[in-house]
């Protein structure tokens, strides 16, 4: 007489995982599941959840790190590393080079020349010397492509790679192109399932799936099937797929957090156009028409239409005009030069908030007293890396009334580090600035973070004030938003803030 063999009864998605394991030779990752068995992630999670606890498999988690190119990275994978390229141009050449002028052939900026020397001398890729007070690089031979090279050559098509896959110089190389912030990294869990020895026995013994429902439809209810059909028990402390609610990005909410709280204390917001003109961009800032700050190397300059016009603002032209030759009115002997109508009108990006300031201060809608600020967006051409960008976000803010001295003007910088980013600590210490007498620059601490500067203030010069037709102190101030920010969150790369990593964004607390 035979053995009767009895079937193990499963819920239908606990057996397509269980048979799918047993496909896969009994070990599988969480996700080849969900492909093998075309159910959802949550489907899968609960049926490894109470395979689990029925002790037919376990599951464990095996922690991975990710590496992707920052877009510095990216752009060294397409064109080699500054000092590769600088050896190579040098061999190209004859072997000898100036590094400044190969930067310039190359694109480089000069402010990485210190850096770039560092690594030729590091990796042995020639010798420096000194022609005065020039540096050149000599080569002896074509510099082979460095290892660093072609691993980021390799990532350049992979949107993620495994650091585990790597061999172990490679391991070695990442390191240092995640201290040149070249590559970034990431870490999350892979879960692996695997089939325990009652896993396997209950498959060689038959699997036999049970039908079940999860609700009552009319039709079983009318046609009475109800009666022997078998409902799903349900476990509601299984884990289930992770849901991001729609939010908005962490920094925009935090700006308009911040426009809020400065609405409550009393500031009302001025705006003003991106594209500005040179007259309330710098010269209705008493800022001289040869100051440094106005080069090209610091704004930028729009190049169809080059001029706007200046008809509107003809009064307080020509007050500004005799403020920067003589002093006009004001008691100053001025800058003592020949002021150009024409540079005045010419077109830039707003390199700074103050131009807002100087366009409020002659509205015919402004207040004596008031209170007044501004979230502006800035353009200069910078060096991006981890602490600037080329636009960048400033509250631009200012205080119009009589009386007012330089201890109101801290007192309101030091509620802002406060209460807008959380600092524990500030401190002050004299600046200079062409539109501000005296001038201060704030610097925050918070616990964890370290010291930050946030940015200049002081009180708007005669020169500044009187030609726009205002006889009250005004107290200004231009703080870096974006690091108000980063203090408050505790980041300390600035390129985050416009990250498009959709993991950091969903993970971000709404607070």
């Amino acid at each position: 007489m035979g053995m009767a063999i009895s079937l193990s009864e499963l819920r239908e998605n606990e057996a397509k995982t269980l048979l799918a394991l047993k496909r896969s030779r009994g070990n599988a990752k969480v996700d080849e599941l969900i492909k093998a068995t075309e159910l959802d992630e949550s489907a899968v999670t609960r049926a490894i959840l109470s395979l689990s606890n029925e002790a037919l498999l376990t599951l464990k988690e095996k922690p991975i790190h990710l590496l992707r190119l920052t877009d510095e990275g990216r752009a060294y994978a397409e064109l080699g590393l500054p000092e590769t390229r600088l050896a190579k141009f040098s061999f190209d050449v004859g072997g000898k080079t100036s590094i400044r002028e190969a930067f310039q052939k190359l694109n480089l900026p000069e402010s990485m020349i210190s850096i770039v020397v560092g690594w030729i001398q590091r990796k042995k890729l020639g010798r420096i010397a000194r022609i005065g007070e020039e540096p050149y690089l000599e080569v002896d031979g074509k510099p082979a492509e460095s290892d660093a090279d072609g691993l980021l050559r390799s990532m350049l098509d992979k949107s993620e790679v495994n650091l585990e896959n790597l061999t172990p110089e490679n391991q070695r190389i990442v390191v240092e192109l995640r201290k040149r912030k070249l590559v970034e990294e990431t870490r999350r869990n892979d879960r692996l399932v695997e089939l325990t020895a009652n896993g396997w026995k209950k498959l060689e013994n038959g699997v036999r799936v049970v039908s079940e429902v999860s609700s009552l439809t009319p039709e079983l209810i009318t046609s009475g099937k109800w009666r022997e059909t078998k409902l799903r028990r349900y476990n509601i402390t299984a884990p289930v797929a992770e849901v991001w609610p729609g939010k908005k990005q962490p920094y925009n909410r935090f700006l308009d957090e911040l426009r809020l709280k400065l609405v409550t204390l009393g500031f009302q917001e001025m705006t003003g156009p991106i594209v500005e003109i040179m007259f309330f961009n710098c010269d209705s800032l008493f800022m001289p028409q040869d100051h440094p700050a106005r080069e090209i190397h610091d704004i930028y300059f729009v190049k169809d239409p080059e001029y706007g016009k200046l008809d509107d603002y003809r009064s307080y032209l020509e007050n500004v005009r005799e403020a920067h030759e003589n002093g006009w009115k004001t008691g100053s002997t001025g800058w003592n030069y020949e002021f150009s109508e024409k540079e005045s009108a010419r077109l830039v990006l707003r390199s700074h908030g103050t131009a807002i300031s100087a366009r409020t201060l002659i509205s015919k809608n402004l207040k004596v007293p008031g209170k007044y600020f501004s979230i502006a967006r800035c353009f200069r051409p910078e060096v991006t890396d981890r602490t600037h960008l080329t636009e960048f976000n400033q509250v631009e803010g200012i205080v119009v009334g009589e009386n007012l001295t330089l201890r109101n003007l801290l007192g309101v910088l030091e509620r802002f580090a406060v209460e807008l980013a959380g600092a524990d600590k500030v401190k002050f210490r004299p600046d200079y600035f062409p539109f501000t007498e005296p001038s201060v620059e704030l610097s925050a601490y918070k616990e964890g973070y370290g010291w930050l500067e946030f940015g200049g203030s002081g009180i708007f010069r005669p020169e500044l004030t009187l030609p726009l037709g205002i006889n009250v102190p005004v107290l200004a101030w231009g703080l870096g938003v974006d690091r108000l920010f980063m203090m408050k969150n505790q980041i300390d790369d600035i390129r985050n803030l416009f990250t498009q990593d959709l993991q950091w964004i969903r993970r971000k607390e709404v607070k």
